[in-house]
């Protein structure tokens, strides 16, 4: 069987930068720190940072006063840094750079008196991080079918920003239908797009002309993840979303010559490892990398942590 991995594939720049502020958090200040929210949505990660003395929570109510409370790589709404402000804790922010520059795009489109139109998942801890920072109106739309159904005038001012988890492929469509809706409208240059999200979806595309299976390795609640795996579907190709090698049923690439194989934002490599290891052991493997882009994007730490001590990368 030959295993062919996308490239790229796995941890972004802002997933690494959120992991490695609780890290160093746990090395400056000691266990526990609370993290609001998954860190980043992968069991494998959550677990492993768990065992190093992180606490997730869902409520800062449930964090004690003046502790190291950290923010998830998605985004928190302003309510939320209030409340973090009244209870009085110590705040590192793991917001993805590029999810707090879409923040910023939506409150200067406020700010021009635009209504801002957010193209993403309902639900989605990102899209409810964006709609509580932006202090007017935010309407979200998911389909073309929604734009069409908004209440607003023809030459009513908006602007749009998107998910980050979304691609410039995911968002065109949408995008399209809010110019053709809309006589006065303006948006972030495609540019702005995160480069994490279109790169892994273009490998994947990539892979699907020559894999005869596809295995995307992440979890059931990543959003890029999941996409991936659509991405797949829609080539043409089975697409198999699993968090690791115990998940992989033989079944699915027991007519296999070419097994592609692929991982969301938030999962770490050594899944990928486990789920080839899991491959191996229904028989003969050859891996090899599908050449792609080379990502050498990195975010800048907390300043109050650049100086902190370094611990062992996450491992699954």
């Amino acid at each position: 069987m030959q295993v062919m991995l996308a490239q790229p594939r796995g941890f972004c720049a802002g997933v690494i930068r959120a992991i490695d502020i609780v890290e160093r958090a746990l090395a400056k200040f000691g266990a526990p720190v609370y993290v609001r929210h998954e860190i980043v949505h992968n069991r494998h990660v959550v677990e492993t940072l768990r065992a190093k003395g992180a606490r997730f929570v869902e409520h800062l109510s449930e964090v004690p006063a003046g502790a190291i409370t950290i923010f998830s790589a998605h985004g928190v709404a302003r309510q939320v840094e209030d409340e973090a402000q009244e209870y009085g804790l110590r705040v590192l922010d793991a917001t993805c750079p590029l999810v707090a520059k879409v923040h910023s795009q939506g409150k200067r489109y406020s700010a021009q008196g635009r209504v801002l139109i957010l193209v993403g998942h309902a639900g989605h801890p990102e899209v409810e991080g964006t709609m509580g920072q932006v202090p007017g109106p935010v309407l979200l739309v998911q389909t073309e079918r929604d734009v069409d159904a908004l209440d607003l005038a023809v030459d009513t001012p908006v602007a749009y920003v998107t998910q980050t988890t979304l691609s410039v492929d995911d968002t065109r469509a949408i995008i399209a239908a809010l110019k053709r809706r809309f006589t006065d409208i303006v948006g972030p240059d495609i540019n702005d797009i995160c480069y994490a999200t279109q790169n892994r979806q273009s490998a994947v595309r990539e892979l699907a002309k020559i894999a005869d299976v596809i295995l995307v390795v992440g979890a059931k609640n990543s959003s890029n993840s999941n996409r991936l795996c659509e991405i797949g579907v829609e080539a043409g190709v089975p697409s198999y979303l699993i968090a690791d090698g115990s998940e992989l049923d033989a079944a699915w690439v027991r007519a296999a010559s070419v097994v592609g194989i692929t991982a969301g934002a938030s999962a770490p490599e050594e899944l990928v490892d486990n789920v080839i290891a899991a491959l191996r052991r229904l028989g003969p493997v050859e891996v090899s990398v599908l050449p792609g882009m080379e990502e050498k994007v990195e975010f800048r730490l907390p300043a109050e942590l650049l100086r902190a001590r370094r611990t062992v990368p996450v491992t699954g």
